[in-house]
């Protein structure tokens, strides 16, 4: 079976007045399915950027990210769009959801945007929040939430349409630990389900020993600390 992504050569750069930093050296990796990845490294180490590249968020300078066999960025940026928004899920360190709309509709707006509405979509959206817990909170304003249940909300959002594939960039890095710890379980209970890929980037070493593998991020090159098998 082929892996889910492949990242061939891939190098990102960045000009700073006239010289040129590169924050990815040269990268060759693969991912399977149903692997939990974790990144670790300090601030500023790539990989936020890392994320970016693998969802076509930001443009290689060079290489290639293919995900279930698809160039990603080979594609215009129309294409890459929308292959985004119908394999990959995104989950942020601050939640990004939106303040004046409720806990259901910020679940429901990525799909509504895309043209997708009705009864069906507002049931699976309600499904999802009674897995997360919170299917009594579903026309709550985002302000009337914890970080936690902010967080779970974005969880929710970010499985809604179902990837193949969750980008999760320090989803931890705002929750005080023990509430942390709670939404890292969550996260990993409803994509390990799944059989989905996620690639989690941290700088918290505690949660590399959930994790299939272990991946330092070091001035833009990555070295693997752990491999563990993939649970059948």
């Amino acid at each position: 079976m082929s892996p889910l992504i492949q990242i061939q050569n891939l190098r990102k750069e960045f000009n700073e007045g006239a010289s040129t930093r590169t924050v990815i050296h040269d990268l060759n990796i693969e991912f399977s399915e149903g692997e939990f990845i974790v990144l670790l490294g300090q601030s500023g180490s790539g990989k936020s950027t890392l994320l970016n590249l693998i969802s076509g968020i930001e443009k290689a300078t060079a290489g290639t990210v293919l995900i279930k066999n698809t160039a990603i960025t080979e594609l215009r940026e129309r294409a890459c769009t929308l292959f985004r928004r119908d394999n990959i899920g995104f989950i942020f360190q601050f939640f990004n959801l939106i303040p004046t709309l409720t806990v259901l509709e910020n679940i429901t707006l990525p799909l509504e945007l895309a043209g997708k509405k009705g009864k069906d979509l507002e049931k699976q959206a309600l499904s999802l929040l009674d897995k997360v817990g919170l299917a009594d909170r579903y026309n709550t304003f985002p302000d009337k939430l914890s970080g936690g249940q902010q967080q779970r909300v974005a969880i929710a959002r970010a499985l809604l349409h179902q990837p193949m594939l969750l980008l999760a960039d320090e989803p931890t890095g705002n929750l005080d630990e023990e509430t942390g710890e709670k939404v890292l379980n969550l996260l990993l209970e409803l994509t390990r389900g799944a059989n989905k890929t996620l690639i989690m980037a941290t700088h918290n070493p505690e949660i590399a020993n959930l994790a299939n593998r272990v991946l330092r991020m070091q001035d833009g090159r990555l070295q693997e600390v752990i491999t563990r098998e993939v649970a059948a």
